[in-house]
């Protein structure tokens, strides 16, 4: 008996058909074409309406907002501080931020700077027509200056930048061009006691406080010499005490007392208690303390002593 035709053999040669079909009508189309180097492609142009007046007034309005978001919390942070907000829960600020925001220590401080910088660029923006800050950092290199001078850099580095928003190496190279510009003389004095201020310099992490002497002046630093080695500082960060010729005899003894101590081997506790000694923010030591730096002296004289 006869085999039925196969259904699927039918469905392959027609689907065979139908492939060579399509391939042969490429073939057709492909050289009925003229060369693709020489095709002409039209392009239709799209016209783009321009902003109306209340649509300008409301894109400026919503960049403003945008400005301002980081800023604004700088703000609420120095209501916190100033407010004594956080004391309920915390003893410290530092804590308070710390725990409840995430923020390291210098972190919140530096918000509150910046929302300060911020409003005064604010202030002496004509019309609120120019670019503002975004970020904290890029006001960072200008919250010590003068209101004025913060606008001036602030606009410079908006030129630098090609009129956008400046990073904050565009922002700190225009300040350190000013200083060169000005040249402001160093007026520091070798055995002038001196605070250093760490602000946002990493080699100084752990001295921001700490009282120097100054042992060498140069032209925009001075070496000076702590409890636990000699620094090469620049004149931003550090602050004359001004204290009386007496007085900075008196602290460059303590430092000589101190450095004795510190140059043997010591525990971390003993570290630590030099270390607030050497952030005293006072010619002399008080009684206890006195008496604290004196054992010390007499326990390591002793191990040296011994140890000879």
């Amino acid at each position: 008996m006869p085999k039925p035709p196969s259904r699927r053999s039918k469905a392959t040669s027609g689907a065979s058909t139908d492939s060579a079909s399509a391939a042969n009508s490429a073939k057709e189309d492909i050289s009925q074409q003229e060369d693709p180097g020489s095709a002409t492609i039209t392009v239709t142009a799209v016209e783009v309406p321009e902003l109306t007046e209340e649509e300008q007034r409301d894109r400026l309005h919503l960049e403003r907002r945008v400005e301002k978001a980081v800023f604004e919390a700088g703000k609420a942070l120095m209501e916190l501080r100033d407010r004594g907000l956080y004391r309920s829960t915390h003893s410290t600020f530092e804590e308070y931020c710390k725990d409840r925001f995430g923020f390291q220590r210098r972190h919140p401080y530096r918000l509150i700077e910046a929302s300060a910088v911020f409003d005064n660029l604010m202030k002496m923006c004509p019309n609120g027509t120019h670019l503002l800050p975004t970020s904290e950092r890029q006001v960072r290199p200008i919250t010590k200056l003068e209101p004025e001078q913060q606008w001036e850099v602030w606009q410079r580095a908006v030129q630098e930048a090609g009129g956008k928003v400046p990073s904050a190496k565009v922002v700190g190279d225009v300040v350190q061009k000013i200083m060169e510009r000005t040249q402001v003389p160093n007026t520091y004095q070798i055995g002038e006691v001196c605070q250093i201020l760490a602000k946002d310099n990493p080699e100084l992490r752990g001295k921001g406080g700490c009282w120097a002497i100054v042992s060498a002046v140069n032209d925009f630093s001075c070496s000076v010499r702590m409890w636990d080695g000699e620094y090469t500082i620049g004149l931003k960060h550090l602050k004359s005490f001004n204290y009386l010729p007496q007085e900075c005899k008196q602290m460059q003894s303590l430092s000589d007392r101190i450095s004795r101590v510190y140059s043997n081997s010591l525990e971390e506790t003993v570290k630590s208690l030099l270390q607030l000694l050497g952030k005293v923010n006072r010619p002399y030591l008080t009684a206890v303390e006195e008496k604290l730096l004196s054992v010390l002296e007499s326990e390591y004289e002793k191990d040296n002593s011994l140890n000879d």
